[in-house]
């Protein structure tokens, strides 16, 4: 089942992202399906910490773009907003170099509350990272 309100094309997607993190990281979106979003991130100067393998925190940079991402594709966004609340990843498996694809599917689609678990794979298609990112839906018009 299609869960998306919006019709963007995966180039389009990826226009949004400049002069963002993302472009910075060299996150690029690579595939929409009915209900998943996918995206690369290259292993390299830029996402690697000290010790030479992927960096934790970049792996979450991922996870949180697709997660975010998807959950305001979800939702009419001329009259709702969606804001990421909480993030969590258990990191399984060391990368050293190359590109790693995370895939975001829902867990929930509420009304408030969306949840995404992303999985993040190396070339070998081994799992290198599951995330969960829970996403808040908010009213533009709600006051904070």
């Amino acid at each position: 089942m299609k869960i998306w309100r919006h019709g963007y094309t995966v180039k389009e997607l990826n226009a949004m992202a400049t002069d963002c993190i993302e472009e910075h990281l060299g996150i690029e979106i690579v595939e929409m399906g009915d209900d998943y979003l996918s995206a690369t991130m290259p292993v390299d100067h830029r996402t690697r910490q000290p010790f030479g393998i992927l960096h934790g925190g970049a792996a979450v940079v991922l996870a949180e773009t697709l997660g975010s991402l998807a959950s305001t594709l979800c939702i009419d966004s001329n009259v709702q907003s969606s804001v990421g609340i909480e993030v969590n990843a258990n990191h399984i498996r060391q990368v050293k170099e190359g590109i790693v694809k995370g895939t975001a599917r829902p867990v929930h689609l509420g009304k408030k509350i969306h949840i995404w678990e992303i999985k993040i794979l190396n070339a070998s298609q081994k799992l290198v990272s599951i995330c969960r990112l829970t996403v808040a839906i908010l009213n533009k018009n709600q006051s904070h």
